[in-house]
């Protein structure tokens, strides 16, 4: 299995770079831990400081949702393949390309999102878009499943054993008594090593059952097919007492053509299951174009945000994309908070060693000035850094 991808996108300001922005960026990073890739990102309406503020805290959530819905769609996915995990990455495409060619070549869909558009609309579209997916991906593959479900029933009845297996292909209309008015005829389903109590038993664990009336119609590797006639009126007690001997009635009544019509709903079964097996791959294929897109937005809206509230106006700032894997994304994080920290003000400095640090009570009044509460300085950075992978 190939080592996982760790994405990471990086905004910084223009003007702390004297040299071309990416050259230095990926100098700072080193080549050796990842690629460093432009990431393009449009020019949208910036709007009001607490629009601002409103938008990074709905991406935020929104993000999620799409991280959770890529997900399931890969669980989907890795369900309908059994696991196998090149029949999975073959699905795995976003706009006819491998997931990583687009998230590496990502370009802003000015068609369907148009980023002259406000942003609360925008982010308002991507909600839509993620939920409409969601809902899609959800419906057709319980179909699925519930096809799935059904011919696995189905199919249990035919090659079962016979506690559970159809007995219409077993039991032929002569062994039955089916018209009279006062005897009826049960079929017990009896463990082959309880065979011989059985037989010595069944005439006495209840009243009026017709002696020597047990016929053995088929037997499996584990249990024994009877039919045994009793009067109507002692059945109930009769089919009582054989549960608690732990024999296992089957209910059972004989229709004209019921063998052929049990196959012919197999087949129609079949058929169904792989008709929809194909819906569901295709659904599922489109799912995570879909979803994978959609999230990629998102993210691209989360680096604009975050840069304006962080670095402000005029609005002049690189992004990159580095791909790298999580082991590696450990050493990017380090090189970047160490280049920098200092971004952060007076939130971020060095200790005796010069190890990067967060000074919490400035740390409380930047972040508040960006729109984070307190419960996000784990995450808060220097600058604006968003780390994601693919499942």
């Amino acid at each position: 299995m190939a080592p996982t991808t760790r994405y990471s996108l990086v905004s910084l300001p223009v003007r702390i770079f004297d040299d071309e922005p990416l050259s230095e960026l990926t100098s700072t990073i080193g080549q050796d831990n990842g690629d460093i890739l432009e990431f393009s990102i449009p020019s949208f309406k910036i709007g009001t400081l607490d629009a601002l503020v409103q938008h990074a805290d709905d991406l935020t959530k929104l993000n999620a949702i799409c991280e959770a819905v890529v997900s399931k769609v890969a669980d989907s996915l890795a369900g309908i393949l059994d696991g196998d995990e090149d029949k999975i990455s073959q699905q795995k495409m976003v706009n006819d390309k491998p997931t990583d060619s687009y998230i590496c070549s990502f370009q802003w869909n000015k068609v369907r999102y148009r980023a002259e558009k406000p942003l609360g609309e925008l982010i308002e579209n991507l909600q839509k878009d993620i939920q409409n997916i969601d809902n899609d991906v959800k419906a057709k593959f319980n179909q699925y499943n519930a096809v799935k479900t059904n011919l696995s029933a189905l199919q249990r009845k035919q090659t079962g054993n016979l506690a559970t297996k159809s007995l219409t292909p077993i039991v032929q209309p002569d062994v039955l008594i089916q018209d009279s008015e006062y005897l009826e005829t049960h079929l017990i389903v009896v463990p082959l090593s309880a065979r011989k109590d059985f037989l010595r038993s069944y005439e006495t664990i209840a009243e009026m059952v017709v002696p020597r009336s047990a016929l053995q119609i088929a037997q499996d590797d584990e249990f024994i097919l009877f039919a045994v006639t009793t009067f109507k009126k002692t059945s109930a007690d009769f089919l009582h007492k054989c549960r608690e001997h732990k024999w296992t009635p089957r209910q059972y009544k004989y229709v004209e053509g019921g063998k052929e019509e049990e196959q012919r709903e197999l087949e129609r079964m079949v058929r169904e299951e792989k008709k929809v097996w194909g819906e569901a791959l295709h659904m599922g294929r489109s799912g995570w174009s879909e979803s994978v897109m959609v999230w990629a937005h998102v993210l691209t809206l989360r680096v604009f945000v975050e840069t304006v509230l962080r670095y402000g106006l005029p609005l002049e700032f690189v992004c990159a994309l580095v791909k790298t894997t999580p082991k590696q994304a450990k050493k990017v994080k380090t090189a970047l908070d160490k280049a920098y920290s200092y971004l952060g003000g007076n939130a971020f400095g060095r200790d005796k060693r010069g190890r990067f640090t967060k000074d919490d009570a400035s740390l409380a009044s930047e972040m508040a000035a960006a729109g984070y509460s307190a419960g996000d300085a784990n995450e808060y950075t220097a600058y604006v850094y968003y780390e994601f992978e693919f499942p």
